[in-house]
């Protein structure tokens, strides 16, 4: 709350307020401010009081006044955008950071072409995550993207850590670098763990990686180059949107629908564009929680095959989510599909513990791109994975968070219904995509001063735009009082 008896004239306060929320990120560029009636109801000041602040923030280079339009968190790119408009060819930011990871002459051939980077920008993308390490208030956030710290604490893992730490096993492996492809001992229980979901390789086809994010970008730094289109799933990972824009990709948004992509949309990009990959979440898509169907996954590998596309299946949510699951790695057998997953969602998100498993043929390529940027991965803490696989520890633990997950999206998706949602997408896996009927970026900056952090349906688009949905953690939404004051905080805005 704004304080008249603080040192800080209400106009300073609310000023600093929204210049700390722009600054880390829980206000994302491109986002509209309230308007200035708005703002005063919501702060109990005075409309000369927000025009001051506003102006304050004008000044400081923080936000912009659109004319007829209002205020908006002003956008790093849009001296670009304006120079598109008038018909000239900027030099891409994104495509001059392209230009460090390939060669001169593809960086050329795609500013030439003028297919730089399109969709969602990073520093949108990286809002909710940034959000994430700026700790908003002490309250459950629903707007989170893993498990809480207090359902992934554990006795096995640090156990496991002693364990491979002890002194001769240090000299083994610590002081020096670790096996290319990561650790054997992971690689072979990594190999056993994906015959049981039905996708068959062999331990020299599994590359480690930090976490799933850097199994991502190996795969696209190998097998992309600026100005390669690529398609991607809408509503989906906003840092998948922006990574590829800001390595230089063409985005290609495919709808995703309840029994997979929307295949029309597919069939014609790949008429007019020859797209050069597809990255799908199969099972628990983020933010839907949709699982793919046979006959959809059959349809894919068709396009692949007919279209010469590779296809990657991000399968992040494996921990939680059904072995019989239809995967296109499973029906494919990794021949133009690769595999990546990870266990960050399930075990501990700082582990940063991922792993691709990829047809033969590009292995060699692949691993080469993974010793140019890390060179290899941390093997304590691969052993000390290894370990918890072999014991039994992880998969009695991945039991225990289903068990509890269960429970948690029951209570969930009662108090939301409750608070007059809906959802867009049947309530499964750990998210739930909801429909509040309101701007959820309006609602996000509202939530904000009540300390909950949201996930407004726009960060799932690859261009930003306005959105009535929202996407919930259901195991930190289980709190009445937080959709209590989620049904005030809506009804004032639609007022």
């Amino acid at each position: 709350m704004l304080m008249k008896s603080s040192t800080q004239s209400l106009t300073e306060q609310l000023s600093a307020r929204i210049s700390e929320r722009i600054r880390n990120r829980l206000l994302a560029p491109g986002a509209r401010l309230p308007s200035v009636r708005q703002c005063a109801q919501q702060n109990g000041v005075s409309p000369s009081t927000v025009v001051a602040a506003y102006d304050q923030l004008l000044a400081q280079g923080l936000v912009e006044a659109r004319k007829n339009r209002g205020f908006f968190v002003r956008e790093s790119g849009r001296a670009a955008s304006a120079a598109e408009d008038e018909g000239a060819l900027p030099v891409d930011p994104a495509l001059e950071s392209a230009a460090a990871n390939w060669s001169t002459a593809h960086w050329f051939a795609a500013r030439a072409a003028g297919r730089g980077a399109r969709g969602v920008s990073p520093v949108n993308a990286t809002a909710l995550i940034r959000g994430m390490f700026h700790k908003v208030s002490d309250k459950p956030q629903p707007g989170m993207g893993v498990f809480p710290p207090d359902w992934l604490e554990s006795t096995f893992m640090p156990a496991a850590v002693r364990k491979v730490t002890s002194s001769r096993a240090l000299q083994d492996f610590s002081l020096q670098y670790g096996e290319p492809l990561g650790d054997a001992g992971l690689r072979r229980l990594l190999a056993k763990k994906l015959a049981t979901l039905n996708v068959h390789t062999a331990p020299e086809h599994i590359i480690t990686t930090v976490g799933a994010t850097h199994a991502l970008d190996i795969v696209s730094r190998t097998l992309l180059r600026p100005g390669d289109p690529v398609m991607v799933e809408e509503p989906g990972w906003a840092v998948e949107f922006a990574r590829l824009a800001a390595l230089g990709m063409h985005i290609l948004p495919v709808p995703r629908r309840a029994d997979g992509p929307d295949l029309e949309v597919m069939a014609k990009y790949c008429e007019v564009h020859k797209p050069k990959l597809y990255v799908s979440v199969s099972v628990f898509h983020n933010p839907t929680g949709y699982c793919l169907t046979p006959g959809s996954a059959h349809r894919i590998l068709q396009l692949a095959n007919q279209h010469n596309f590779h296809v990657v299946e991000d399968d992040t949510y494996s921990h939680i989510a059904p072995e019989h699951a239809t995967r296109l790695t499973a029906l494919d057998g990794l021949q133009r599909t690769i595999y990546v997953s990870g266990f960050a969602k399930i075990l501990a998100p700082n582990w940063r513990i991922g792993y691709l498993a990829a047809p033969p043929t590009l292995v060699e390529q692949l691993l080469d791109t993974k010793l140019l940027a890390t060179l290899t991965t941390p093997a304590l803490l691969e052993k000390a994975l290894a370990l918890c696989i072999e014991q039994g520890q992880l998969r009695r633990h991945a039991e225990r968070i289903r068990t509890r997950l269960d429970a948690a999206r029951a209570r969930s998706v009662k108090l939301a219904l409750g608070a007059g949602c809906t959802f867009a997408a049947e309530p499964v896996g750990l998210f739930g995509w909801v429909e509040t009927g309101v701007d959820t970026d309006a609602l996000s900056q509202r939530m904000l001063d009540e300390g909950y952090l949201l996930a407004p349906g726009a960060l799932f688009h690859a261009e930003r735009k306005p959105s009535t949905l929202m996407r919930i953690n259901f195991a930190t939404t289980q709190d009445a009082a937080f959709w209590r004051i989620f049904e005030r905080v809506r009804a004032e805005q639609g007022r």
